[in-house]
């Protein structure tokens, strides 16, 4: 067992930084604000954009695990220094540089998603997201660090809240049996990967040294669309079938006058206008991780909203 330094500790830091630590490794975990500890896992307070620091913190560590984001609409200034940083931890410690990443950085194609795409967004949020594994990637191939990434489909299962679009806004209400809103055509093919399934693929690629020094899809379900998953869901939840509106596009042009995320949404609006779908074929034939099959997701997920005290 060794010692795994997971930065940041939203949805997909937790789940991996938990899942090592029930593996039996030691985890340290690097937050702005610290938590207090947990069985297994060590909260330290720490900006990670301080390179000396996080070098100290990284120490004879096997792994970083970078899952930390900026706000959304702070991407394009936060990302650079943040993925520099963990970069000069990675070359000066010898870690292994774990990069979660998302599928961004395509840009809108046509047809299933493979590792193989060239990196061609247009919109901002994108294109740091793809620079920032170019850099990774050069470090790579000049052998001054060991990395991969890891890219995800929209986040989907317990844990994930107000960013998914397949949680906050849509789980509570269709507990309650009431009508959900979606975003884009809600009958468009779109891919969900299971968070579990993320933790899981992070920790795995970390000690296979044939990943390292590429990007790969986290294994996911075939896609479905933003109404088959509610009516999955309102089935299981015993309130179904569910009712699925589209929110018009004036009224998220509206609302993002108010909302810096629904502001920023609109760079990614063709992720839900058309199929959004990813091939992780590459993953499955090469790793033992499979996606986790959707009714235990439903099941698993449904489960922990119903055990928030806000979803009661």
């Amino acid at each position: 067992m060794s010692l795994h330094v997971v930065v940041g500790f939203g949805p997909a830091g937790a789940a991996t930084a938990r899942l090592l630590a029930e593996q039996g490794h030691s985890v340290r975990v690097v937050t702005r604000a610290g938590r207090s500890p947990e069985p297994g896992i060590e909260h330290i307070a720490l900006d990670a954009t301080d390179r000396e620091q996080l070098t100290a913190v990284a120490q004879g560590a096997a792994a970083i695990h970078h899952c930390a984001a900026p706000p959304y609409h702070r991407w394009v200034c936060e990302w650079p220094p943040l993925v520099a940083s963990v970069c000069a931890a990675a070359e000066d410690t010898g870690a292994v540089l774990v990069m979660l990443g998302n599928l961004y950085g395509y840009g809108p194609v046509d047809g299933p998603m493979t590792e193989e795409l060239p990196l061609a967004a247009a919109g901002p949020k994108g294109r740091v997201r793809a620079a920032a594994w170019e850099q990774v990637r050069t470090l790579n191939e000049q052998g001054r660090i060991k990395a991969v990434e890891v890219r995800a489909g929209d986040f989907f299962g317990p844990g994930v809240t107000d960013g998914g679009h397949l949680a906050g806004r849509v789980v509570p209400a269709l507990l309650r049996g009431k009508p959900v809103s979606a975003l884009g055509d809600p009958d468009a093919p779109h891919s969900w990967t299971y968070l579990p399934d993320v933790a899981a693929a992070m920790a795995e690629v970390a000690g296979e040294e044939r990943a390292w020094g590429r990007p790969w899809h986290v294994p996911t379900e075939p896609a479905r669309s933003v109404r088959e998953m509610a009516d999955r869901l309102a089935a299981e939840a015993g309130t179904g079938p569910a009712v699925v509106r589209r929110i018009p596009p004036a009224v998220l042009g509206l609302a993002g006058l108010f909302s810096p995320l629904l502001r920023e949404l609109k760079e990614i609006r063709y992720q839900f206008d058309r199929p959004f779908v990813v091939d992780t074929s590459a993953y499955e034939a090469a790793f033992a991780v499979r996606a986790t099959p959707v009714d235990e997701q439903v099941k698993a997920t449904l489960d922990w909203w119903r055990a928030r005290p806000t979803t009661r």
